[in-house]
């Protein structure tokens, strides 16, 4: 562990010294707030009974200023830039039970601390410090006994812990060159992994084993999927995590699938294919429609770029796509502006990606919305989870999607608000097109951008080539 964790992955052929980057985190936080900071790595919980647990995974603003995933650990900082690390040490239980750990002094070492304590001596320490809850309520608790009032949100802060949480924000919006080393690393074990699914799909009956073959080269890299995955011929269903579906050929299936690297760093992927290697005129008809938006809303980022920009170019394009289809009928703007489009595409075009795979959104819209802005109610505005101006480091997904939902376009009331706008006996001739989605992680630059999940192919030919291969 100690190899694994002293520092990040290579970048450029070089390592990315962890104590270092860790450093000069510090030093930019305190730049900003001048008062002190803890924060938990937090807790396991119980999946059952209280000795079976779910798998770990340590507070995301712990592993931006710790890097290490380790379990019941709190950090201190103080300005200028001060580290103290408050961990228990290993017991012979523990040993016994989950084998030799990290010793307080190593961690320490690692992470550049400059002095550790146990736990038990945070208690005089905290009181004062800014502070941002975990998730997990019995130790959200005891923040809130130690620090002498009350924790409960991350996205509901006093002042201090606002003003924290505000400083975080514009830390991890962009990222520096040891979290791209790791975000890279995640984004070749997707390629892979998605790679590996397209080949198992016409060898396979279900779902779940083209999850079984994707997943396995994920974990196979010491790594976890950074969210549940998505593996589904039922692709309308947005966070469809059912995977007990029989897949036949005519079936087109939607796989969202994205690695998480031991630290906690992730990438979010999604690709559409043929279950039987080729897909059909139809569903080739709506795929180069939604790849059309994919392509051209990556051309369109850029520092200074607004998110909601390439979001309404997702939506222009589409509904282009779908008139010259004859799916849509009207003035393409005219339709954008009555949000008709929404009706096949209801989400936002993408997200910020880093430690989460919706990076932040454990704070709300402090993280994805410039200070000032508020969420609009239009309906083809209201589920955009970022509305900022791009800035070089930021890491976005572009994820323009097709989907015919049921309760979007079979309820009466529905087919009455888009009745002028809709080709309804057209649209029937797209009934083996249930969901479609595009998705690529896409890192913001000086000059433009870099699609850093480009390896794996968006043409249609190609996309055949790989579940034929």
């Amino acid at each position: 562990m100690l190899t694994q964790t002293a520092s990040f992955a290579e970048t450029n052929g070089s390592r990315v010294s962890l104590a270092d980057t860790l450093r000069k985190r510090r030093q930019k936080l305190f730049k900003m707030i001048k008062f002190p900071v803890v924060l938990w790595s937090g807790v396991r919980s119980s999946r059952n009974f209280p000795g079976n647990k779910l798998p770990f995974r340590a507070s995301s603003h712990f592993l931006y200023f710790a890097g290490i995933p380790l379990e019941n650990v709190a950090i201190r900082m103080e300005p200028p830039g001060t580290l103290e690390l408050y961990m228990d040490e290993p017991s012979l239980d523990d040993e016994l039970w989950h084998g030799k750990s990290l010793l307080r002094e190593e961690v320490a070492e690692l992470i550049g601390a400059n002095i550790a304590f146990p736990m038990s001596e945070l208690w005089s320490r905290a009181y004062s410090s800014a502070t941002i809850p975990v998730q997990d309520v019995y130790l959200q608790q005891q923040q809130s006994n130690m620090l002498h009032r009350w924790l409960y949100s991350a996205s509901s802060l006093s002042w201090i812990d606002w003003e924290l949480a505000y400083a975080i924000v514009q830390l991890r919006l962009t990222h520096d060159a040891g979290a791209l080393a790791e975000l890279r690393k995640a984004a070749a074990c997707t390629v892979q992994a998605h790679r590996a699914g397209m080949a198992a799909t016409r060898h396979v009956r279900f779902e779940a084993q083209v999850r079984a073959a994707m997943e396995n080269v994920i974990l196979a890299q010491q790594m976890n999927c950074a969210y549940n995955s998505i593996v589904t011929v039922h692709g309308e269903v947005l966070h469809n995590e059912q995977h007990y579906r029989a897949i036949n050929p005519g079936d087109l299936l939607l796989v969202d699938v994205g690695a998480e690297t031991a630290l906690g760093w992730a990438s979010d992927v999604t690709r559409t294919w043929p279950v039987s290697g080729k897909f059909s005129p139809t569903q080739r008809d709506i795929y180069e429609v939604v790849r059309s938006a994919h392509d051209a809303c990556i051309a369109k980022v850029a520092p200074g770029v607004e998110y909601k920009d390439i979001h309404l170019q997702a939506a222009t394009t589409l509904t282009y796509g779908l008139v010259q289809l004859g799916i849509l009928k009207g003035d393409v703007e005219e339709l954008v502006e009555n949000d008709v489009h929404a009706a096949f595409f209801p989400h936002g075009i993408g997200h910020l990606i880093g430690l989460d795979v919706h990076d932040m959104e454990d704070l709300g819209d402090l993280s994805g919305y410039e200070l000032g802005r508020k969420r609009s109610d239009r309906f083809g505005l209201k589920f955009l989870r970022l509305d900022r101006p791009l800035q070089s480091g930021m890491l976005v997904s572009i994820e323009p999607g097709f989907y015919q939902v049921p309760s979007l376009l079979n309820y009466p009331d529905r087919r009455e608000t888009f009745q002028e706008f809709v080709d309804w006996d057209r649209l029937a001739q797209f009934s083996d097109v249930r969901g479609i989605r595009i998705e690529n992680d896409v890192l913001v630059t000086d000059s433009g951008c870099e699609v850093i999940t480009g390896e794996l192919p968006t043409h249609p030919d190609a996309i055949e080539h790989l579940v034929n291969s």
